[in-house]
């Protein structure tokens, strides 16, 4: 299996680099080859430009939709982001380790997505959810969160974590295509002791080493929607 984690934290001797480098050693361990997208040491550009292609579309108006569908006609993408482009497509398995910050993604993880998930290229010409280019490949979020699991209930201030990430599972991976399993999340890791830490890294290990076993969040089946919209049970039949 060819796994891509795509990493996106600043600091290296964060929990989230302790989680990326365990899944790494632990993958590797199991025969499987890694390729780590580390966004922060590669310094990478999460904002979308003209930058994003060799070539031009309309040199009066930037429409990027339009300058993917071009770019993905001409092999016209920048080297850099073709290359991210060429470790996605090559993954069986995508990982997303991220600290949910204002509950929501890292800007820098924002912008990878914006600017690699390009139409032509993962999505688009009605290649959606069940029906998308990513299909037969799976994903999956690991996060950390500041505050403990309570926090993140139906009780807490805030949702579930599951609900939190409704835009990256339904609107991102499962909309081109992956099958998405339940994330994996570390509460608090900064608020625990350094034992309960391992426990999190040994979890994280068998989340990993047993991804047939885990959940698969459900998603849209396209051929029961018609223009985005659910059809009941016979619907247009007479």
């Amino acid at each position: 299996m060819n796994v891509l984690i795509v990493h996106a934290h600043p600091e290296p001797n964060s929990f989230n680099g302790a989680l990326t480098r365990r899944a790494v050693d632990a993958l590797k361990s199991a025969g499987h080859r890694v390729v780590v997208s580390d966004l922060y040491a590669m310094e990478f550009d999460p904002v979308s430009s003209r930058r994003n292609f060799t070539g031009v579309a309309d040199a009066n108006y930037l429409r990027l939709q339009g300058e993917e569908a071009r770019a993905c006609a001409t092999n016209g993408f920048a080297s850099d982001l073709q290359a991210e482009m060429d470790k996605l497509a090559a993954c069986d398995l995508l990982i997303f380790q991220f600290p949910i910050w204002w509950l929501s993604l890292p800007a820098i993880l924002k912008g990878w997505i914006d600017r690699v998930f390009a139409i032509g290229r993962v999505y688009g010409g009605g290649r959606y959810f069940d029906q998308g280019v990513m299909r037969g490949k799976r994903a999956m979020c690991s996060v950390t969160v500041g505050g403990p699991r309570e926090v993140y209930s139906d009780r807490g201030v805030y949702a579930d974590v599951e609900d939190l990430l409704f835009p990256v599972h339904r609107g991102t991976l499962g909309f081109v295509g992956f099958s998405v399993i339940e994330p994996f999340v570390a509460y608090a890791p900064n608020r625990i002791t350094a034992d309960q830490r391992l426990q999190y890294l040994a979890q994280y290990e068998k989340h990993l080493l047993n991804l047939d076993e885990l959940r698969v969040l459900p998603m849209p089946e396209m051929a029961q929607y018609e223009g985005g919209v659910f059809k009941p049970a016979g619907h247009g039949q007479k």
